[in-house]
């Protein structure tokens, strides 16, 4: 069990009332994701069956996905897909959550309570996933765009995806174009869900409530929260380049983090 109450020590600043209507909001150093990702790895090793089994799943889903696309003469949209994987990650990640929940409150995770998690506030998950689901398509629209744009004549096949977009100097404005659009869109879905998903499966609240105060979280610890941003890219970029076996790691990792992330910042009663 990792008892998060042993972390809120010399690096949190007094608790902020950003709103009337929202829960307090702590401020924290810029080296905190390490200690979320510290909590993480506890939990991890607490509960293995659930979070290597969401790891195993997350690898699984990725090789069908790719396979899937790769049969229809879609490879170019496995980069957007797999940048959009972020995106919606916060709602596949609600079992790992509820893990972090359980250990912390000093229960055993099973299966049939981590599943059972997404029935807890359903109607309002609900509601930030849908919101999650159209920043994704907003995303493979734009991709889709962007793509059309620079390759129409010519897109290429899968074994030719990776030479011909990351080590050809024709594609940088492609790269360039790609990331300035992807950026915006990852930091606004990123700035309205970094805690709002933990937050509704922890507390009886509204999705709108939950993202007003996921963007509080940002706007008081601006730096923290570049820095776990960048992390989070980090580890599941690293997940995919192995051929996406490293996720059976980040994903649970990221997951469990996230909780704690959520549980270090957001304060009130719950």
């Amino acid at each position: 069990m990792v008892d998060m109450t042993s972390f809120r020590g010399p690096a949190h600043q007094p608790e902020q009332q950003a709103h009337a209507y929202l829960p307090p909001i702590r401020a924290v150093e810029v080296d905190r994701p390490w200690v979320w990702l510290s909590a993480a790895w506890r939990d991890m090793m607490a509960a293995p069956l659930i979070s290597f089994g969401y790891g195993a799943l997350a690898v699984i889903s990725s090789l069908v996905l790719v396979v899937g696309l790769a049969s229809y003469d879609m490879e170019y949209l496995l980069l957007p897909m797999a940048a959009g994987f972020m995106l919606i990650g916060p709602l596949l990640a609600v079992g790992l959550y509820e893990s972090s929940r359980l250990l912390e409150l000093g229960e055993r995770p099973t299966l049939g309570k981590v599943v059972a998690a997404y029935q807890r506030n359903g109607v309002q998950i609900a509601g930030i996933g849908l919101v999650l689901m159209l920043a994704l398509l907003a995303w493979i629209r734009v991709a889709f765009l962007i793509f059309a744009l620079f390759f129409s004549g010519s897109p290429p096949s899968l074994d030719q995806l990776v030479d011909r977009i990351f080590f050809s100097a024709e594609t940088i404005p492609f790269l360039l174009t790609g990331t300035l659009f992807g950026g915006v869109i990852a930091a606004a879905v990123f700035s309205i869900a970094v805690v709002s998903v933990p937050m509704l499966l922890d507390r009886d609240t509204d999705v709108f409530t939950a993202m007003a105060t996921s963007v509080a979280v940002v706007r008081e610890n601006i730096r923290p929260m570049i820095g776990w941003a960048f992390l989070v890219a980090l580890f599941t970029s690293a997940g995919m380049v192995t051929g996406f076996l490293g996720l059976g790691l980040a994903l649970p990792l990221i997951g469990h983090a996230s909780w704690h992330c959520y549980r270090d910042l957001v304060g009130g009663s719950r």
